[in-house]
């Protein structure tokens, strides 16, 4: 195929980076963390949420420095093949298809059980998969069109959730915050990591639009900050709000906690609370459109990378989206509708993230001493001690993540040796394919 037919078409100003890196996490502020009490309580929660905006912070103002210097859609996958060759970029590219893959039908869980709280006849599994179907509808219309989707649901997805901790913080109680706020420990601290991850998760997706950013060198950074700085003010001020309005260890296993914590402070059956559980579902969808640009643009530089079939490198003539992509990553994820649970589909999204954080940060270090002629808009700041920083705590979520989850873990990196069993077996490791999609092969 010709490079005119794999190439994304540039689009994108810094409020949709914004809207995008915020939307792409901000259901992680509506569900998902509050698992994480269940494991180590509201302090130690606090603690482990502490720890993980600390990776972040680290994390993204160095990998800001990888996605200016090489604004291509693979991201992660594109960075790692450069430092570490086809392996790297193999593994890399695994790991973070699987954190988006997945981290789409843990949502779609989410919305199911939202609307299934608003009104119990509706099945939560039928809505999740509508969900699918209407969301990757919108995204073959066109990124331009995604784009400003995401940010008109992601500024109302905001906006809730200021309105949301304005009701509950005149019910904070700190007896309420602080009883058993610690049963497991500092152990404790490192189960919950995993859920603490899930605030943050999936904001480096920015990167996979790179290559459709105007003036990435100037507009990915401004994105990635300004999107960082306010996930960490929300994830706070939501998980330590909600901690204090009641007995917390009621609303650590469900999937609607701030609807359910709305009720109450004003009572389930009070208009507000209905129609805050009904404008809930923007901080999902934000998310859900968000990660499914993402995923689908890792799918579609995988395979313009010869990782994956050529057919998902596949654009549209006439929207220039990835549509093969967006189709195939949709069915993926109904079918993990299927096959997991919520919980179980956090700890997997965010294993996937993690092996792909570590990978990111290692690639870092090795393109300063490799490639110090490369043009780099933005560096790191503090180097090397951001990048450093990130990746140690990086690695130690990941042996937090593999000790308290095992099984989970082993069907990760089981996945992982069949992807290079079959990538070495097809002579894929023999093949560099540039960013146009030709090819070339390596002598052995």
């Amino acid at each position: 195929m010709s490079a005119q037919e794999t190439v994304l078409k540039k689009v994108i100003k810094p409020v949709h980076l914004w809207a995008i890196g915020v939307g792409l996490v901000i259901s992680g502020e509506y569900f998902g963390w509050n698992y994480g009490w269940g494991v180590a309580g509201t302090v130690g929660f606090l603690l482990a949420t502490v720890i993980i905006t600390v990776l972040y912070i680290t994390f993204i103002f160095s990998f800001t420095e990888l996605t200016t210097s090489i604004p291509q859609a693979g991201g992660p996958f594109t960075y790692t093949h450069r430092a570490l060759g086809p392996f790297g970029g193999l593994i890399a590219g695994y790991a973070t298809a699987v954190e988006f893959l997945l981290a789409t039908p843990a949502i779609a869980f989410a919305l199911g059980n939202y609307l299934h709280f608003l009104h119990p006849s509706l099945p939560v599994l039928g809505c999740g998969i509508a969900f699918y179907v209407i969301l990757t509808g919108v995204n073959l219309l066109g990124i331009k069109e995604s784009a400003l989707f995401s940010l008109v649901i992601t500024l109302l997805a905001v906006v809730e959730l200021l309105i949301y901790m304005g009701i509950v913080a005149p019910s904070f109680k700190v007896d309420n915050f602080m009883h058993n706020a610690m049963p497991a420990g500092w152990m404790g601290v490192f189960a919950a990591l995993p859920f603490a991850m899930w605030l943050y998760v999936c904001i480096e997706g920015i990167a996979m639009v790179a290559e459709e950013v105007k003036d990435p060198a100037d507009n990915i950074p401004t994105g990635y900050i300004s999107a960082m700085l306010t996930l960490a003010i929300l994830a706070i001020g939501v998980m330590v709000l909600t901690g204090g309005i009641t007995d917390w260890q009621t609303l650590s296993a469900i999937d609607y906690p701030l609807p359910e914590a709305i009720g109450v402070v004003l009572g389930k059956q009070n208009g507000i609370t209905k129609i805050f559980a009904g404008i809930g579902l923007f901080g999902l969808i934000a998310s859900f459109n968000g990660i499914i640009i993402s995923y689908s643009r890792q799918l579609f530089a995988l395979a313009r990378g010869g990782y994956l079939p050529p057919v998902l490198a596949t654009l549209s003539p006439k929207r220039q989206v990835p549509y093969v992509a967006l189709i195939v990553g949709g069915a993926l994820g109904v079918v993990a509708l299927y096959l997991g649970k919520t919980d179980q589909l956090v700890i997997l999204s965010v294993m996937g993230a993690v092996v792909m954080y570590i990978l990111s940060m290692i690639s870092l270090f090795i393109l300063r001493k490799k490639e110090p002629l490369l043009e780099r808009p933005f560096k790191a700041p503090f180097y090397p001690w951001f990048p450093a920083i990130a990746l140690v705590l990086s690695i130690v979520s990941l042996i937090a993540i593999i000790y308290y989850n095992s099984m989970l873990g082993l069907l990760f990196f089981a996945g992982m040796l069949i992807a290079v069993i079959i990538f070495v077996a097809m002579g894929k490791h023999k093949i560099v394919v540039s960013n146009t999609g030709t090819e070339k092969v390596i002598a052995s």
